[in-house]
Formats: structure tokens, C-alpha cells, sequence
């Protein structure tokens, strides 16, 4: 089991590999639409540039190209380019009481290309609101470092449900390292690609600082 995280385009590092190189691609690419994080609901992390615009066509061409399999979120922003009819939510209200703050979704949308059903993940997320009754070791108050980012037992929950022992697994907009820590936990070899070198650096950081605790606590 390897985990590679890279500070590079994604565009560069997909250009160079084989057809089928990635079993599963679990990505969420930049939706578009500016710079959101100066509501009154969210600690700005730094001005964002890069969600001015969603990715082209090229991209998702060369996603579909080096992945067996995807999940891609935020497919209500670029529908056009997916061809995935399966769907996966992110309740980030866990079932339970909406949001006061209406600049908040209550869900993220995933495609996915495991058939054409829709499956439903309760787990609270929504400003400094984090955390439900569902039964995973890494499901406590989890430090924010992006604005995008997603709690690290949701990709424990697609990686037991969409991946199978032995899978390479792609991100190639790695962010907060979430889907990084989950494919540690699982023990599958995983590659992460960012372009930002300050949100890397902290995907690092934060990577082998929650790795060495598991760590630990397997080892303990």
C-alpha cells in the first residue's frame, strides 16, 4: 500500500499515464463559482482564485480516460461532461435539523458509475456543525483547512462500498488530503494530485499528523 501526493496539475500528471491506470477516480473538482468564502458562515482560509471557473472538457475527457471507475462531485455544475448516471448525496445535515444559515447546502451531489442508483450518506457538515451517531473511528471534530473540504468518513464510506482490496485510487484535486487519510485507513494504493502548494503543503501536514495517530492506535 502506497499513498503518493503530488504538488502538480493534474492535467500534466493524467497526460502521461496509460488507459485504466486508476481502478476508481474519486474527485471534486472546482465548481465555478467564485469566491464563496467570505460568508458570514465561514473562517476565510485565504481568497480563492481557483474556483472561478469548472474544469473543461479536456479534463473529464482524460479523466474518463485513465479511470475504470469515477465519482465526481459536484456534478450539478458540470452535468455536461459526465456521463455517469448513478448518484451518490452527502447529507450534511444528518437527517436532522436544517441549517439556520441559507448560504449553506444542505448536500453535495456525486455522479458515479456503479449503475444508476442513488445512495444517501448522513453525516452532519455544515459550518462549524460536524459530526452524527454513524459508527466510524475517524468521525470527530475535524480541523478545517479548505473551504471545500469533506469529512474523511465519507470517503471511508464510499471506499468500503465502491473499492475492492488491491484498487489504485485517484484524486487529482486532493484539497484538505481527506480522501488521502481514508485510502491510508483502507490500505489502498492512492495517488493525490494539487496545484495549490499552500493547500498541499497542509494536506501533507495534516496527512501524516492524523496517519501517525492511526498508526499508532493499530499498532497500540
Amino acid at each position: 500500500m502506497s499513498v503518493e501526493l503530488l504538488n502538480m496539475d493534474c492535467m500534466d500528471y493524467m497526460r502521461d499515464l496509460p488507459d485504466n491506470a486508476f481502478d476508481l477516480a474519486i474527485v471534486d473538482p472546482p465548481y465555478g463559482i467564485g469566491d464563496f468564502n467570505q460568508s458570514r458562515s465561514r473562517k476565510v482560509h485565504k481568497k480563492i482564485e481557483w474556483n472561478n471557473a469548472a474544469p473543461t472538457q479536456e479534463y473529464f475527457a482524460e479523466l474518463y480516460r485513465v479511470s475504470k471507475h469515477r465519482i465526481i462531485w459536484g456534478v450539478n455544475y458540470y452535468g455536461a461532461y459526465v456521463k455517469d448516471v448513478g448518484r451518490l448525496i452527502h447529507d450534511k445535515t444528518g437527517g436532522g435539523k436544517k441549517d439556520q444559515l441559507p448560504e449553506l447546502s444542505d448536500a453535495d451531489i456525486a455522479s458515479h458509475s456503479f449503475g444508476v442508483n442513488i445512495k444517501i450518506f448522513s453525516f452532519v457538515w455544515q459550518g462549524n456543525a460536524q459530526g452524527s451517531g454513524i459508527n466510524w473511528k475517524n468521525t470527530g471534530r475535524d480541523a478545517r483547512i479548505h473551504p471545500c473540504q469533506k469529512p474523511v468518513c465519507l470517503y471511508q464510506w464510499i471506499l468500503t462500498r465502491y473499492a475492492n482490496e488491491g484498487d489504485r485510487i485517484l484524486d487529482t484535486h486532493l484539497g484538505s488530503g481527506s480522501s488521502a487519510i481514508a485510502a491510508h485507513y483502507g490500505g489502498f494504493d492512492f495517488v493525490g494530485t494539487e496545484l495549490d502548494e499552500d493547500y498541499y503543503k497542509a494536506a501533507c501536514t495534516r496527512f501524516e499528523r492524523e496517519t501517525a495517530q492511526l498508526d499508532l492506535l493499530g499498532a497500540s
